[in-house]
């Protein structure tokens, strides 16, 4: 466990566990997990902090509680969802609102895919994806952090300074030009790292928003969550009607 991982609270500690037992498929979608009494006896801790562990998970839409019958890995699938907006980067939402956009900080590294990441990006588990991390705001004014993922390509940069930009903009020089968009909008209350990221004092209310893009074309698929501070950001639907 790292010393970041030891100043956490308890709960997260058991949050960060439970969330890997299903980014590694320990757990698959649709099984059910332990019973809370039985997670208490594993981790050794009471009952209010199993549940607030599993709150968390719940809130980020990866396990489902079904009544009288349990908790269990959420199935979720993009193709499933009708919720098709028109593609649309933070830069020109800002620029809609007559506002700049900026980012505050950014850091990119390559990574192998796991079950979850392999499966929204319709690629095989432990190819090379792109993560890109972004605190994203208006006029140095803190306002959302998003984490992309891509499937990693031999000409996308390593070098974080590249994507301080839009990113649909920095794709457009490979010719890549996702025309597809599926996402969904949940709120959330933040946890602690999205606490610290945005620099929030305490917990509030975030609206956290899920995006699939892509390029059938150029066989390019993009996984993004979004993580917005509630009282700061208006979201907007653009409808078009023949």
């Amino acid at each position: 466990m790292s010393n970041n991982q030891k100043t956490q609270p308890l709960y997260a500690q058991i949050a960060n566990d439970l969330r890997d037992n299903i980014r590694t498929e320990k757990w698959i979608e649709g099984q059910r997990i332990p019973t809370e009494m039985d997670l208490c006896e594993i981790y050794h801790v009471s009952r209010i902090t199993i549940r607030k562990a599993i709150e968390e998970l719940v809130h980020e839409n990866l396990l489902i509680r079904k009544k009288a019958k349990g908790t269990f890995v959420n199935q979720y699938s993009p193709e499933k969802t009708n919720h098709i907006t028109m593609i649309k980067s933070f830069t020109q939402e800002m620029r809609e609102q007559g506002k700049v956009a900026t980012t505050i900080h950014a850091e990119v590294s390559k990574i192998a895919a796991d079950y979850q990441i392999a499966k929204y990006l319709k690629i095989n588990p432990g190819e090379d994806v792109l993560m890109l991390k972004r605190v994203r705001g208006s006029d140095e004014d803190f306002l959302a952090y998003f984490v992309t993922y891509v499937p990693f390509k031999p000409y996308f940069s390593l070098t974080s300074k590249d994507y301080y930009g839009s990113f649909y903009d920095y794709l457009q020089q490979f010719n890549i030009f996702p025309t597809k968009q599926v996402e969904y909008v949940e709120a959330m209350l933040a946890n602690n790292e999205i606490q610290a990221l945005l620099k929030l004092t305490k917990p509030e209310p975030i609206l956290k928003r899920v995006r699939f893009t892509s390029d059938p074309t150029n066989h390019f698929s993009e996984y993004t969550e979004c993580y917005y501070i509630g009282r700061k950001y208006k979201y907007y639907l653009d409808f078009s009607t023949e």
